[in-house]
Protein backbone atom coordinates (compact mmCIF):
# COMPACT_ATOMS: atom_id res chain seq x y z
CA UNK A 1 0.00 0.00 0.00
CA UNK A 2 2.79 2.44 0.84
CA UNK A 3 4.55 1.76 -2.46
CA UNK A 4 1.38 2.59 -4.38
CA UNK A 5 1.12 5.97 -2.67
CA UNK A 6 4.77 6.73 -3.45
CA UNK A 7 4.25 5.81 -7.10
CA UNK A 8 1.17 7.99 -7.24
CA UNK A 9 3.16 10.88 -5.82
CA UNK A 10 5.87 10.37 -8.43
CA UNK A 11 3.36 10.47 -11.27
CA UNK A 12 1.54 13.51 -9.89
CA UNK A 13 4.86 15.33 -9.50
CA UNK A 14 5.92 14.34 -13.01
CA UNK A 15 2.64 15.62 -14.42
CA UNK A 16 3.03 18.93 -12.60
CA UNK A 17 6.61 19.24 -13.84
CA UNK A 18 5.48 18.52 -17.40
CA UNK A 19 3.30 21.63 -17.30
CA UNK A 20 6.56 23.52 -17.86
CA UNK A 21 6.79 22.05 -21.35
CA UNK A 22 3.46 23.62 -22.25
CA UNK A 23 4.53 26.89 -20.66
CA UNK A 24 7.68 26.83 -22.81
CA UNK A 25 5.53 26.53 -25.92
CA UNK A 26 3.51 29.54 -24.81
CA UNK A 27 6.76 31.43 -24.17
CA UNK A 28 8.10 30.67 -27.63
CA UNK A 29 4.83 31.87 -29.11
CA UNK A 30 5.09 35.15 -27.23
CA UNK A 31 8.70 35.69 -28.28
CA UNK A 32 8.02 34.97 -31.95
CA UNK A 33 4.77 36.97 -31.96
CA UNK A 34 6.37 40.02 -30.40
CA UNK A 35 9.26 39.83 -32.85
CA UNK A 36 6.85 39.62 -35.76
CA UNK A 37 4.84 42.55 -34.41
CA UNK A 38 7.98 44.66 -34.09
CA UNK A 39 9.30 43.58 -37.49
CA UNK A 40 6.05 44.61 -39.16
CA UNK A 41 6.17 48.01 -37.48
CA UNK A 42 9.82 48.68 -38.36
CA UNK A 43 11.09 46.32 -41.08
CA UNK A 44 14.49 47.99 -41.32
CA UNK A 45 15.32 47.13 -37.68
CA UNK A 46 14.15 43.50 -37.93
CA UNK A 47 17.48 42.22 -39.29
CA UNK A 48 19.30 43.54 -36.22
CA UNK A 49 16.92 41.80 -33.83
CA UNK A 50 17.03 38.33 -35.35
CA UNK A 51 19.83 37.18 -33.03
CA UNK A 52 17.82 38.36 -30.03
CA UNK A 53 14.84 36.38 -31.34
CA UNK A 54 16.85 33.17 -31.47
CA UNK A 55 18.32 33.74 -28.01
CA UNK A 56 14.83 34.27 -26.56
CA UNK A 57 13.52 31.14 -28.25
CA UNK A 58 16.53 29.14 -27.01
CA UNK A 59 15.97 30.25 -23.40
CA UNK A 60 12.27 29.43 -23.54
CA UNK A 61 12.97 26.00 -25.03
CA UNK A 62 15.72 25.33 -22.47
CA UNK A 63 13.22 25.84 -19.65
CA UNK A 64 10.86 23.39 -21.34
CA UNK A 65 13.63 20.82 -21.68
CA UNK A 66 14.59 21.27 -18.01
CA UNK A 67 11.00 20.70 -16.92
CA UNK A 68 10.82 17.60 -19.12
CA UNK A 69 14.04 16.34 -17.51
CA UNK A 70 12.60 16.89 -14.03
CA UNK A 71 9.45 15.00 -15.03
CA UNK A 72 11.52 12.07 -16.29
CA UNK A 73 13.63 12.05 -13.13
CA UNK A 74 10.52 12.02 -10.97
CA UNK A 75 9.02 9.14 -12.92
CA UNK A 76 12.03 6.86 -13.27
CA UNK A 77 14.44 7.73 -10.45
CA UNK A 78 14.43 5.22 -7.66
Amino acid sequence: MEGDIANMGQFIGAGLAAIGSGAAAIGVGHVAGNFLSGALRNPSAAAGQTATLFIGIAFAEALGIFSFLVALLLMFAV
